[in-house]
């Protein structure tokens, strides 16, 4: 049975740094950071082509995480991090990964396309 774990969130104030980590027993083509809210819908933050192939490494993230966040694996059975810079309070959620397939030959940011979630790890941000 396929597993994720998520580490490393915790409670910081605007403009701080956190590392989240996500540990997988197997990892699929693609992994990707998804958020939540209290009150509001999942989002995504961002994807990685985790699979041992050319394209390995290939990003994508949602324009909330654009310029402040980056995602990274070092080789395909590495972790997955998700380094957040310049934290602000609307990046507050539950923090989630997940893992799946490719669609359309890319690792998009539709939650749909990810077929294997962890538990989260929470992430508070203070003004």
């Amino acid at each position: 049975e396929e597993q994720l774990v998520e580490s490393g969130g915790g409670s910081v104030q605007a403009g701080g740094s956190l590392k989240l980590s996500c540990e997988a027993s197997r990892y699929n083509y693609c992994l990707g950071w998804f958020r939540q809210a209290p009150g509001k819908e999942r989002e995504a933050v961002a994807t990685i082509y985790t699979s041992r192939e050319a394209a390995h490494g290939t990003t994508f993230y949602a324009s909330s995480a654009q310029g402040r966040f980056t995602v990274s694996q070092e080789n395909a059975k590495s972790p997955v991090y998700l380094q957040m810079t310049s934290l602000k309070p609307e990046d507050t959620g539950m923090y989630y990964c997940a893992t799946g397939g490719l669609l359309n030959g890319a690792c998009g940011l539709g939650s749909t396309q990810y077929r294997v979630w962890g538990r989260g790890t929470q992430v508070t941000v203070s003004s």
